[in-house]
């Protein structure tokens, strides 16, 4: 460690963002751009460099944070991005979108602010880009073998980066019509700016992957065919099928799916619109759903000029620390966090119905009204306890022209006849079913990510991708040298 005494001489300090007024003005990333780097030496001093870092056990990537905080200490910008990209495929994307499981396992954590372990990574990973350390690295020779990739989210790319390095032809099958899954379509512009996407992407060419995109497996090309084509088939499409508000008045119009909703304002930030057809400007705007599409609902909102937008949690509001009885450290902890959006939405107040930053908690929807168009125009609500039963007398109702579900996914579609067409197990959560290897009932066909972990965060995803290339390496050719940071049955800790 560069400095022993680090974690006691400095403070934390964050990557600062924009004023809220400035941003709100344009799509851009929220964080002040080369603020980081001026701080972020320092800040890698903090780390303790301790003798059991629980901040690689609460990555699922196994990111050898303490080795590249020194790096970064001592400004050997190479070798830290040489030891990140060890274990992490793509640590731009989650530098900027990852919660940072790994912050709550910090060991400092345990009783002064974390390490900025985020920032870190980011920083690492920008700097290698400007300074050209990740060149791309196509394969010394071809196996002969190959591999169709179906789904070109975080757990696809990292699986066929990891394959195509390893000598395997491979192809990756979008549905839509650019490359990137929800980091295209559903990470607003202003949590990560697409031009880091498309970096990895022509990375990915140059070293030899094949993209095709608006392509639907199941429909386009049947999913029988593509398996007999290629050597082995991973299924990586994410969990597409979002969960429902099974309540009185749903099938109003202007009731919509965050899912529904996000793809639009990004495909007006690509160019491909002028203004979103569901776009919320000049209209009440209510969220259902407290998490991080929820959230990343409300920014858009919040730039597209709603006149007001409320966010509902129906969980109560958690405290500012860490309660050592049910979220002891190292793990996750369940805390109040202001992410930008809800920043901007407090700064602005954009939501006279909240307390403070747009979110109602413990807030459970009853039913829709609209109008004689059959328009959705209010929202009937009521507080819940912790067992989620009504509050007496606490119901209210706020004005909705736009709403949005933001409850989350409960695995793969079915409609594009995928799992269907290959005979493909589920297990009871309507995943896909693997065993130890990945692999699903279907010779030659594996799962990962989403579809068959479930709903989770971005580092998963990528150890997903990374583990299940592993697999499919050693089916192919026997044995294999990739790295697998995870197995099929892994979880996060947990109390």
């Amino acid at each position: 460690m560069a400095d022993p005494k680090g974690f006691m001489n400095t403070s934390r300090q964050d990557w600062p963002r924009r004023p809220v007024e400035e941003r709100v003005r344009d799509w851009d990333e929220v964080y002040v751009p080369g603020a980081l780097l001026p701080i972020i030496s320092k800040q890698a001093d903090r780390c303790m460099d301790c003798g059991i870092p629980f901040c690689h056990e609460a990555c699922p990537l196994g990111n050898l944070i303490p080795e590249w905080n020194d790096l970064v200490s001592r400004e050997d910008w190479r070798a830290a991005s040489d030891r990140l990209h060890a274990t992490n495929n793509f640590p731009e994307f989650t530098g900027r979108l990852c919660p940072a499981p790994c912050e709550a396992g910090c060991v400092l954590a345990i009783n002064q602010p974390a390490v900025t372990i985020k920032n870190v990574e980011v920083a690492i990973a920008d700097r290698a880009w400007a300074e050209g350390f990740t060149p791309p690295r196509p394969p010394d020779r071809l196996s002969g073998k190959t591999v169709a990739v179906i789904g070109s989210g975080p757990t696809g790319l990292a699986a066929a980066q990891q394959l195509t390095r390893a000598g395997h032809t491979v192809a990756v099958y979008e549905k839509d019509d650019r490359i990137g899954g929800l980091m295209r379509y559903g990470i607003p512009e202003f949590k990560m700016e697409k031009v880091h996407l498309e970096r990895r992407i022509e990375q990915m060419r140059a070293e030899g992957t094949r993209f095709r995109t608006g392509t639907v497996v199941g429909r386009d090309i049947g999913a029988a065919d593509l398996r007999a084509r290629y050597d082995a088939v991973v299924i990586a499409t994410g969990a597409t099928a979002w969960r429902e508000l099974p309540v009185p008045g749903r099938e109003l119009a202007g009731i919509h799916q965050a899912m529904e909703y996000l793809p639009l304002a990004n495909r007006v930030c690509e160019g491909d619109l002028e203004v979103s057809p569901m776009s919320a400007a000049g209209r009440h705007v209510v969220i259902v759903g407290g998490g991080d599409t929820g959230a990343d609902c409300l920014g858009t909102a919040v730039r597209e000029g709603a006149a007001s937008v409320t966010q509902l949690d129906i969980y109560a509001q958690p405290g500012a620390d860490r309660d050592e009885d049910i979220d002891p450290w190292p793990t996750y902890p369940k805390i109040y966090r202001l992410s930008a959006a809800h920043e901007e939405a407090r700064d602005l107040r954009s939501a006279p119905a909240a307390d403070a930053d747009a979110r109602l908690f413990a807030a459970s929807t009853l039913r829709f009204t609209g109008d004689e168009g059959g328009h959705v125009r209010s929202l009937h609500l009521v507080e819940v306890d912790a067992a989620r039963r009504p509050v007496a007398g606490s119901g209210r109702v706020l004005p909705a022209d736009l709403v949005l579900l933001a409850l989350g996914f409960s695995g793969p579609g079915r409609e594009d006849g995928l799992v269907d067409q290959l005979g493909l197990t589920l297990d009871p959560r309507g995943t896909l079913a693997r065993d130890g290897d990945f692999a699903t009932n279907v010779p030659g066909v594996f799962a990962a990510g989403d579809a068959a972990r479930g709903q989770s965060l971005i580092v998963w995803a990528i150890a997903e991708g990374r583990a299940v290339a592993a697999a499919v390496d050693r089916h192919l050719s026997g044995r294999s040298h990739l790295p697998s940071p995870i197995t099929p049955h892994d979880r996060p800790m947990s109390a």
